[in-house]
């Protein structure tokens, strides 16, 4: 009896293929942001004189490079809210902190070139100061700040988030004391005596690692390094989405308590998710500030945490390219409403945003999709004949 030698099937095949990081449409897509970003808006703004039709001007430079910021931070809520469950109204809260380090270093920088001609930055001249507080210490250090744009957003959402998971606190309680630790912290940065400048604070800035921020060359840096930076922060958010833990993150999302069943600690997983989503608001404020060139408490008010929540929704939870597309077309409409129209904008924003929650629950990116599939389908129903 002679027996059947059958081919050795390979191991790779009788695993389950990791997902694809990003299609090939994905991947040209990327390619070309990265051309913009780096090599066509540099050649409009710095190349191409003013009058030029293809021109870009240094405010439209701005603007993008602030809306890159905010797309950034709606990039971070889609990960804690579409993907985790957790809708937090005080994400506003580590964008300014990071701002506020990134601003610390930026007033040393200003060195004897303030108004009063002092090495204290101004407002502490005014208010009578005689030398830096502690906390200023290592303010004129790139390195020792740029840790700080990390270290003070990461440890605060690491210790307010393991008592507040701990605790089992979720849904509209969750978002009510996010949006109370913010506000408390928009009124302690409020006051002269905290050494941030109170309501006023951090602005005329000079340099960036001594570098006068008014060169175009500089402003254009500070726009390719927020775009890169954007890109970056997707591709990560992608990868975590398609790996195992971006999976459990959503199975946490649909049923905590199944998860916690099959031997799952929801605590560690919304915790790391929560903390990171906090470090990329701290990054996105540290940028925005050289940029727009000032950081004040209102960047911890209740309303700007609220408008990261309308980006994400407006664009489309769970698909994070949705929140970016949410933040440029929310933004761009707000820049040209409250030139036009000023006393409109805050109605428009409303109207968008209940708009949006009653007949686009899955954002402009849902409507985009289901609109491609309606065309799929005619097209399909013309070839069939």
């Amino acid at each position: 009896m002679t027996m059947m030698n059958t081919p050795a099937t390979p191991a790779a095949t009788l695993l389950p293929q990791a997902p694809r990081l990003l299609s090939p449409k994905g991947w040209t897509a990327v390619l070309a942001a990265l051309i913009t970003v780096t090599v066509l808006a540099p050649v409009l703004n710095l190349l191409l004189p003013e009058g030029h039709a293809l021109h870009l001007s240094d405010y439209a430079v701005g603007l993008i490079g602030k809306i890159m910021c905010y797309a950034i931070c709606a990039l971070a809520m889609d990960l804690i809210w579409g993907y985790t469950g957790i809708l937090s109204l005080g994400h506003g809260l580590f964008f300014a902190l990071g701002g506020y380090a990134m601003g610390m270093y930026l007033m040393r920088q200003i060195g004897r070139e303030g108004n009063y001609q002092s090495d204290l930055p101004d407002f502490m001249v005014f208010l009578d100061w005689k030398a830096l507080p502690w906390h200023w210490s290592f303010s004129d250090s790139f390195a020792f700040q740029m840790l700080m744009v990390l270290a003070v957003p990461g440890l605060l959402a690491l210790v307010f988030g393991f008592f507040a998971f701990r605790s089992r606190i979720k849904g509209v309680y969750f978002s009510i004391i996010t949006q109370a630790l913010t506000f408390a912290a928009m009124l302690l940065f409020f006051r002269n005596e905290t050494g941030f400048g109170g309501n006023n604070g951090f602005t005329d800035f000079k340099r960036i690692l001594g570098v006068p921020l008014a060169k175009a060359e500089t402003r254009m840096a500070l726009f390719v390094l927020t775009g890169l930076t954007l890109i970056a922060f997707f591709l990560l958010a992608r990868w975590i989405v398609n790996s195992k833990f971006g999976r459990v993150l959503q199975a946490i999302r649909d049923a905590e308590s199944r998860v916690m069943f099959t031997g799952y600690d929801p605590l560690a997983y919304k915790l790391a998710i929560w903390v990171l989503s906090a470090l990329m608001c701290g990054v996105a404020g540290a940028l925005y500030v050289p940029q727009v060139g000032i950081i004040n408490p209102g960047e911890m008010s209740t309303a700007a945490s609220i408008e990261i929540a309308i980006w994400t929704a407006v664009g489309g939870r769970a698909s994070l390219i949705g929140p970016i597309v949410g933040a440029f077309f929310v933004n761009g409409a707000k820049s040209w409403f409250t030139q036009a129209f000023p006393e409109f904008w805050l109605y428009f924003l409303g109207a968008l945003f209940i708009a949006v929650t009653l007949f686009l629950p899955q954002g402009l990116i849902g409507l985009a999709r289901k609109l491609g599939s309606i065309r799929k389908k005619a097209a399909q129903g013309e070839q069939a004949p």
